[in-house]
């Protein structure tokens, strides 16, 4: 991309400018008291970047165009410049009723999206009445227990008009069936139902222990889900492959990249081995990415992570298709990174994360509320965090051209940097045979744990600086409202899920769950038997029992 010749001017040029101009006055005034490297400590950030940095750099095999291979520069030809990312706000606000209202407030504000939050009993498929439920029932999102909670969730919400994000893993199945029921009660054909199901349960062993069975019973369980929405709801993404919570428990930006896509990996092959043809359901593919303070290196990773993937799908998959070579993915700003010290900084930290999804192509983006450090995100944060958005793209200029940071002598370094990084630790989960080995093995949490721990120790220490937190302190009362789930709310939500038990036709949900567990002890599709077990009304806990019976409950491996 570059000449010779000039490429050896400039490094002349550069050890000229090194010696007269950036030595003496380094020498009298010095520079910062701070180590200069990425946001994570995975590569030293240089003084200065010059074409030199990306001799290398080819043009067509690295960059491209937008919508073109190897997708650096943007999965589709328009880009922000086409259709603006969906603006999704995170809900779930411990009652269905409560939810409704939430959602329905962020339509009117401008959502383009719904992100649906369930709480820990939920997300670990139980009923709020279940002795494992108690004092969690709509702590951390909306308690659901049957497709009666769902009917009051979407009340007056057309689902051919939104698009609706779940955050859910282990019960995905009985969730998405849930949604595709509301659907069919709505009138609406199954082919427009548009979202996402996060349905990722490899970063539940890694990250956040929010399993229920064991990987390849779970895997099944995947699969599944792949098969049944090629076949019945080709715009809804059937999996989002989140790097977001590896992110949240420690790793470095190249670390969530490649354990992210090791774990996309992992998934595609699970659903070939399985019979699925790989561009039948790769299209349907979607990722969840974690938006970082370090704005630069956060949109190298990005840009990273979609030539990585690229590669990835051709090279082991043999993919044809251009749509099964395109990572598309949402993106949420650091929960980790806000702070309950003047809480007021969230809202700068958040803009600027925003601000680096943006720049890399994210496909839809959450921004958190300035209060979450400490709860659920009140009505008045929410909205500021959707205003965050708003003004982002209409009035910063961020989205009016296409991967304005290409070329940056500094942000293809990075990219590159990232990419040799990241495919450096997918070639060593490749010889501990594969990212379900190497969890099993408890390694790839261990490499977590490790850059975890050492970051840390950076803060106690006073090596990296969090403003307000180990510098910049201010003395100040605490006076936030936040947003509360009272007891009296659980006793209503379990109080409810028993009432359902007896009225409902108790013959026809035992018929269901008999006709599931026989489709579970085979090796049919579970899907059609769990939309009809949760049409018949069975609730969340007694579909996942079934699995529960025949699949067992997972006990992690060692830890040597």
């Amino acid at each position: 991309m570059f000449d010779p010749d000039d490429l050896e001017e400039i490094r002349s040029e550069k050890e000229r400018w090194e010696e007269e101009t950036r030595a003496p006055t380094v020498e009298r005034f010095g520079e910062r008291e701070e180590r200069f490297t990425t946001d994570t400590g995975g590569q030293e950030v240089k003084p200065l970047y010059t074409p030199d940095d990306v001799a290398d750099l080819d043009y067509g095999d690295d960059l491209g165009f937008p919508g073109e291979e190897p997708y650096t520069r943007g999965v589709y030809p328009t880009m922000h410049r086409g259709r603006l990312w969906t603006m999704r706000q995170y809900a779930g606000m411990g009652t269905a009723a409560e939810t409704n209202e939430r959602f329905r407030y962020l339509i009117d504000e401008g959502s383009s999206g719904l992100s649906m939050a369930f709480d820990l009993p939920t997300q670990m498929g139980y009923d709020s009445d279940a002795d494992m439920a108690a004092g969690e029932v709509g702590k951390s999102g909306v308690a659901i227990d049957s497709l009666e909670d769902f009917e009051r969730v979407f009340d007056g919400i057309p689902l051919d008009e939104v698009s609706t994000s779940m955050t859910i893993n282990a019960p995905a199945s009985v969730l998405l069936a849930m949604y595709v029921a509301m659907g069919d009660r709505q009138g609406v054909e199954r082919a427009e139902l548009r979202g996402t199901v996060q349905n990722d349960i490899m970063k539940e062993y890694i990250a956040r222990n929010l399993y229920i069975y064991p990987p390849e019973e779970s895997m099944r369980l995947i699969t599944d889900i792949f098969e049944f929405c090629a076949a019945e709801t080709p715009k809804f993404n059937t999996i989002s492959i989140s790097g977001y919570h590896i992110r949240e428990a420690g790793s470095t930006a190249a670390q969530e990249v490649a354990f992210t896509l090791g774990n996309g990996i992992e998934y595609v092959q699970a659903a070939v081995d399985a019979g699925l043809d790989v561009d039948e359901f790769a299209p349907q593919l979607s990722f969840f990415f974690n938006a970082h303070n370090n704005v630069l290196e956060e949109v190298a990773k990005f840009r990273a992570a979609r030539r990585m993937w690229a590669k990835i799908m051709e090279e082991r998959f043999g993919a044809e298709n251009p749509k099964s070579k395109q990572l598309k993915f949402h993106t949420q700003t650091a929960g980790s990174m806000l702070t309950a010290q003047q809480i007021e900084n969230n809202v700068v930290r958040v803009g600027y994360q925003a601000l680096a999804a943006v720049l890399g192509g994210t496909q839809s983006l959450h921004t958190n509320g300035k209060d979450e450090a400490l709860s659920l995100p009140t009505e008045k944060s929410v909205r500021t965090a959707l205003r965050t958005q708003q003004i982002l793209a209409h009035e910063s200029g961020a989205a009016d051209t296409i991967d304005p940071l290409a070329g940056s002598y500094y942000v293809e370094s990075l990219t590159d940097g990232i990419e040799e990084e990241a495919f450096g630790i997918i070639d060593e989960v490749d010889t501990r045979g594969g990212m379900l080995e190497a969890v099993e093995s408890q390694w790839v949490q261990r490499q977590i744990q490790d850059t975890a721990f050492e970051r840390q120790r950076e803060i106690e220490e006073g090596e990296r600086v969090i403003v307000g937190v180990n510098e910049y302190q201010v003395e100040e009362e605490a006076r936030i409202d936040l947003e509360e789930v009272s007891e009296e709310e659980e006793r209503a939500q379990v109080q409810r899920v028993r009432d359902l038990r007896a009225s409902r036709d108790s013959e026809a949900v035992e018929d269901a769950l008999a006709a599931l567990r026989d489709v579970a002890r085979g090796d049919g599709n579970v899907m059609p038997a769990v939309v009809d077990a949760v049409k018949a009304y069975a609730t969340v806990g007694e579909i996942c029992n079934v699995f529960r019976d025949e699949f067992g409950e997972y006990q992690p491996g060692s830890t040597v």
